[in-house]
């Protein structure tokens, strides 16, 4: 996908709710979807800690979408949100710089 300066993404970011660990199957449950949603949009995401020790507080999602409104829903779907282990925050991010890349 190509960007231009001025285009609009949006920023999720997660925050650990508390201290209950979610499964292995809970982060392969949200791998999964936002693989899916990758099919369909740009999206970029990684997460806050260390993952020598799995010790991960957070994390963050760049990616497309129409509207700030579409942001959050997209957001909400995500299993780790939808059953609590995290807190997101969706907010624009307006592109003000690209780099040229070589081809």
């Amino acid at each position: 996908m190509n960007f231009s300066e001025g285009d609009v993404l949006y920023v999720r970011i997660d925050y650990k709710t508390g201290s209950e660990q979610e499964t292995e199957q809970d982060g392969m449950d949200s791998m999964e979807y936002l693989q899916r949603l990758a099919g369909e949009r740009f999206v970029a995401a990684g997460v806050f800690g260390n993952m020598e020790t799995e010790e991960i507080d957070g994390a963050m999602v760049l990616f497309s979408a129409k509207s700030l409104e579409e942001a959050i829903r997209i957001s909400n779907e995500d299993p780790v949100i939808q059953r609590g282990f995290y807190r997101c925050e969706v907010r624009p991010w307006n592109l003000m710089l690209l780099s040229k890349q070589d081809s």
